[in-house]
């Protein structure tokens, strides 16, 4: 049996079916992807690229990257007591797509994507965390689930992150 050195490093990485991409570098519309397990919703940056906080940028990629920042914030909350985390990925004009990340333990999470009848354009993506922690009237959506490791999450959200600052330089 071949046994690693003690020079060689292990890493394991766990990846979570969980990623926000854009499909699209030319329009604000239908250009927002999330995909949760095998569930795909298709969105748009439209209230991305239109905050009008002073701390916004009209560059997209930076504007998800800062909305991944705020996710992984959100996330790290559920450690170690558990709880629940809500991460907006859909702003639409009626309604809002959410994750809900839920843990028991503080180590494991359920990620179910849903909706709530708030509507994107009566909160500023660029600051998510008031309009998060008041999220009463989440309706999961079928089907759009995964159970995974908080620390998992965390990785692989950094990771889909530090995508959008390297897409935006």
């Amino acid at each position: 049996m071949n046994r690693p050195s003690s020079e060689t490093k292990l890493v394991a990485v766990n990846r979570v079916a969980v990623r926000l991409e854009r499909t699209t570098d030319q329009d604000i519309h239908d250009d927002l992807v999330l995909s949760l397990g095998t569930w795909r919703h298709v969105s748009d940056s439209f209230y991305l690229s239109n905050d009008p906080t002073a701390t916004a940028t009209k560059n997209v990629p930076q504007q998800l990257a800062r909305l991944l920042e705020q996710w992984g914030e959100l996330v790290s909350q559920l450690r170690p007591a558990g709880g629940s985390a809500f991460l907006p990925f859909d702003f639409s004009d009626e309604c809002t797509g959410w994750l809900r990340g839920t843990s028991q333990d503080g180590t494991h999470a359920r990620v179910e994507a849903g909706w709530s009848l708030i509507q994107g354009w009566s909160f500023n993506p660029s600051d998510i965390a008031d309009t998060a922690h008041r999220i009463s009237d989440f309706e999961p959506e079928a089907g759009a689930a995964v159970n995974c490791l908080i620390n998992d999450l965390l990785a692989t959200i950094t990771n889909n992150r530090r995508g959008f600052i390297e897409s935006s330089n």
